[in-house]
Parts: structure tokens; C-alpha cells; sequence
């Protein structure tokens, strides 16, 4: 071999391994300096506290300041901006809900960027199951009922669920398909405009997470029918799944962390055991569990990724049935 080629080859691995220390020595001091961690809905709402609990936790752990920012309004897009157009250094992270990745683009096609290339996974959160709620005054005790119910009225049911795009709404209109049941969505910009109109009984039905309707089913106000759950869950063992119903009707919000696409690999696998590390405390199971009505699951980022893509490909039918338009 040449010398000048031998040469170059040294020079190509030399600059290989002073890149890889370079990673390792950047994962090895992160984080240095306070940590971002970006939400799309404001204070007091679900994503917001587990936002702020898993801060806490991150704090402890890195004995650095970990920063809640909220970024409302326009089905989550704000936010997703916010978070793919930060530096991708692991100082900005955005936890996400599952509208995001789902059915964001469908809202506003015209966005700049595509958010399953512009945003990388870090690792899973946890789950929150959809909960099927009625007004007691509908005199109905199971989906069944509620579907027949549905079908006697000339008008059928209204059901609440907020935002359009969301999770509770999709529930919705597959719940509409799949029983063919006669029920409507009427869309509210927010979880606390539709609880009002429940409340003051305008609106019989709601479809909602649990961390939304559980203090309102406690008082009375509202009856548990269902969880779109893939099982009972244990808290509720009376409480039937949609699947009971409707076989494969699954339909659960979830919350993932990640990063701008390029952060560095390093980085995002600390950031991964990390939250696992957090999420195995059985302090923070319980207070997201309590507080945040979400089921922690920790998963690795590839399998962050391909649950992710399962839940794009469940989605989809039900996308191309609905004419989505920002509300």
C-alpha cells in the first residue's frame, strides 16, 4: 500500500475515533446546564403534570434545574415547532401527546416539517386509557345500551372530545364506525369548556382520559361505561373494556419523550436510561398513576419507535374517514 493512501486511512480513523470521545465525552458531561422539556398544553393539564413530575425526577437525578415550558393552542403545532426548531443538543426536549404524531399533519398540512423526520425518539412514558363516560340521566349501565340507545334517537347522541385531530375525537369516530351507532362529536378548543358543558348537562356523553373524568365520575356527575384499555384495569375490575364489545377496539393516549432529530446518539441513549431510572421508581409510578391517571411503561428507543409507527398505521383508516379541519 502506499504511503500517501496508508496516510490518508490513519487520518480517516484517527478523526473516527476523536469523534466517537467526542460523543461519549459530551453524554459523559450531560447534562451541564438547565433542561427544557416542552408541553403542549397549559398548567394543571394532564400533559403538564406528568411533564412537571418527570422533571422532578430528572432533577434529582442530574442535580440540575429541569424546566416545564408550555406551548398552547393550534392542535399542538406550536409546540411541535417549538421543539423541532430548538438546538439539537439534549437541552430541549418535548413530550408530546399522541395527536402529534397520529393525526398533526392531517390538521395542518402546510407545516414546514415532518414531524416523525424532524423529532427522534427517547424513550416511552406511559399509557392513559381512554374512558367511555355518560350522564346518568341517559338511564343507560353499557355500551351495548348506549349503542341502542343511539339508534332509537332521531337525532342520536352528542358526545364531547376535545380537540379535533385528538385522541378522544378519533376514538369518537371509530367508535361510530365500528358499532354504527348514531353518535356525534361536537368539538370544544378545550378539555375544561367540554367539562362545563357536561356538567350543566348541554352534553350526555364524553369520551376523555381518565386523568380527565375520574374526579367528575367520583362526584356522580358522569358514568365510566368502558376503557378503550387493552384489559381491565386493575383500579376499576368492574368496568368493562370497549374490546368486551367491540373485538380490537383499542384505543389508549400515551406520552413519549423526544428530541430534534441530530441530537447526539450519546446523549439520547444517557437520556433513555434515565428515564427508565426514573420511571421504575415506584414514587413516581404511583403519583402518575394517582395525578396523572398514566400507566408508566418504559420502552428502549427502537421500541419507542416502532410503537409509534403502529399507532400512525392503526390510525390511518380512521383519518381518511374524517374531513379534519383546525377548530
Amino acid at each position: 500500500m502506499r504511503p500517501i493512501a496508508l496516510s490518508r486511512i490513519m487520518c480517516s480513523l484517527g478523526m473516527l475515533c476523536v469523534s466517537y470521545l467526542s460523543a461519549f465525552a459530551a453524554a459523559g458531561d450531560y447534562p451541564s446546564r438547565p433542561v427544557k422539556i416542552i408541553v403542549q398544553a397549559g398548567p394543571g393539564n394532564s400533559p403538564d403534570v406528568i411533564g412537571r413530575l418527570l422533571a422532578e425526577q430528572f432533577a434529582q437525578i442530574w442535580g440540575q434545574q429541569v424546566l416545564v415550558i408550555n406551548h398552547v393552542g393550534a392542535g399542538g403545532s406550536i409546540a411541535a415547532r417549538a421543539a423541532v426548531t430548538a438546538p439539537a443538543d439534549g437541552y430541549t426536549l418535548f413530550m408530546p401527546a399522541t395527536s402529534i404524531f397520529v393525526s398533526m399533519q392531517e390538521l395542518f398540512p402546510d407545516l414546514p416539517f415532518e414531524v416523525s423526520r424532524a423529532l427522534t425518539a427517547v424513550g416511552f412514558v406511559g399509557e392513559q386509557p381512554l374512558a367511555i363516560a355518560v350522564s346518568p340521566a341517559l338511564g343507560v349501565n353499557s355500551l351495548p345500551e348506549l349503542f341502542a340507545l343511539a339508534n332509537r334517537r332521531p337525532n342520536g347522541i352528542d358526545y364531547a372530545a376535545s380537540p379535533v385531530g385528538g385522541l378522544p375525537h378519533l376514538t369518537g369516530a371509530w367508535l361510530r364506525s365500528a358499532s354504527g351507532a348514531n353518535l356525534n362529536f361536537v368539538p370544544y378548543p378545550g378539555v375544561a369548556q367540554a367539562m362545563g358543558d357536561i356538567l350543566g348537562g348541554r352534553i350526555p356523553m364524553a369520551i376523555e382520559s381518565l386523568a380527565v373524568l375520574k374526579s367528575v365520575a367520583d362526584a356522580g356527575y358522569l358514568k365510566i361505561l368502558a376503557f378503550a384499555s387493552t384489559e381491565r384495569l386493575p383500579n376499576f375490575p368492574n368496568v368493562p373494556t370497549v374490546a368486551e364489545t367491540l373485538p380490537g377496539f383499542v384505543a389508549i393516549g400515551w406520552f413519549a419523550l423526544v428530541a430534534p432529530t441530530g441530537t447526539d446518539e450519546a446523549i439520547r441513549a444517557k437520556l433513555g436510561q434515565d428515564l427508565a431510572k426514573a420511571l421504575a421508581r415506584p414514587e413516581l409510578q404511583r403519583k402518575l398513576a394517582e395525578v396523572g391517571g398514566t400507566y408508566a411503561r418504559p420502552m428502549s428507543v427502537g421500541q419507542t419507535n416502532e410503537f409509534i409507527r403502529s399507532q400512525q398505521n392503526l390510525w390511518q383508516p380512521v383519518l381518511r374517514q374524517l374531513d379534519l379541519q383546525p377548530h
